[in-house]
């Protein structure tokens, strides 16, 4: 479930609130997301949120901006994506 956004800017902010709201801007893709991870292309990279009860309250495709909500447990960058680990961000829950 890809959602491509076009980025007019290159502009990448974080903004966490009593981890509970995330706003992030400079999104150019969100590869996959469900209750407890998310997976986006950032301007600076791909990053990965973890968390229960995630979810998406705004998505601002023009813009690239996103807002969710949720416990968010953690929130990390990866350099790049390869095929591999994107499987298994995906599928990884599903096999275990």
């Amino acid at each position: 479930m890809d959602k491509v956004i076009s980025t007019p800017s290159f502009n990448h902010t974080i903004t966490l609130n009593e981890r509970k709201n995330i706003i992030m801007t400079g999104v150019k893709k969100i590869d996959s997301f469900d209750d407890e991870e998310f997976l986006m292309e950032t301007t600076m990279g791909y990053v990965t949120i973890k968390g229960e009860g995630l979810e998406i309250i705004k998505l601002d495709t023009y813009q690239g901006n996103v807002s969710i909500k949720g416990k968010v447990n953690s929130l990390t960058y990866m350099e790049s994506l390869n095929k591999k680990d994107k499987e298994e961000t995906v599928f990884g829950k599903l096999f275990k």
